[in-house]
């Protein structure tokens, strides 16, 4: 038998791999985070993700934005099916391949 894990109503999930639908989130809020970091990337691929179900789900991804830089992206997704879409709440930078996602403001 197969066990699921569900994480705890407000507690981030495990780290998983990006998939499709997390490159799409990411693709949609890419030219916002270039807004926000003064830059333009020509790379820009999720790689791992963790999520956090509220009111909503808060996505914390790891973009890999060419050599060994990485950005950490805060995306918002309400549960509004009339929503705008992705929302980008906050971005790190100069974090690299190796830097563990966690929560951040």
């Amino acid at each position: 038998m197969t066990a699921l894990f569900c994480p705890m109503y407000g507690g981030l999930s495990d780290v998983t791999d990006a998939d499709q639908v997390i490159q799409e989130i990411c693709d949609h809020v890419k030219s916002r985070v270039e807004q926000k970091t003064g830059k333009a990337y020509s790379v820009f691929s999720a790689k791992s993700c963790r999520s956090q179900i509220i009111a909503g789900t808060n996505y914390f991804i790891k973009v890999h934005v060419g050599g060994n830089e990485h950005v950490h992206l805060r995306v918002y997704q309400s549960l509004s099916l009339t929503g705008t879409g992705p929302e980008l709440i906050s971005v790190k930078e100069f974090k690299t391949h190796d830097d563990e996602i966690d929560y951040f403001e």
